[in-house]
């Protein structure tokens, strides 16, 4: 088992930053690959941004790709989030999450373990 805890979230205008941390405890962190998911009201969740196992590698959705930065730290166990220029179709619950499988092309029915979420709304 793989706990996953998100926090950073909250509330800022549009064109501001914030940035999420996703504290790992369990198994060996460095055995998963690891990838941001969000769910906005509505809509299916989607996948944002992931990395590979030691962190050598990232993808990004077209969306966030240029604002978004997706970083691991294997020693802390932590997956980190840094949203710059943010807009007001960010606003979602985002998720993180680990999986056995690749970085490249995650689906979100490949996640093995998720965090609970952390809501980030960005105003107009």
């Amino acid at each position: 088992q793989v706990q996953l805890v998100e926090s950073g979230g909250g509330l800022v205008q549009a064109g501001g930053s914030l940035r999420l941390s996703c504290a790992a405890s369990g198994r060996t962190f460095s055995n998963y690959a690891m990838g941001w998911f969000r769910q906005a009201p509505g809509k299916e969740r989607e996948f944002v941004a992931s990395i590979t196992r030691r962190g050598t590698t990232t993808y990004y959705a077209d969306s966030v790709k240029g604002r978004f930065t997706i970083s691991r730290d294997n020693a802390k166990n932590t997956v980190d989030l840094q949203m710059n220029s943010l807009k007001p179709e960010d606003t979602a619950v985002y998720y993180c999450a680990a999986t056995t499988g690749g970085a490249i092309g995650l689906k979100s029915y490949e996640a093995d373990y998720w965090g609970q979420g952390a809501q980030v709304t960005v105003s107009s």
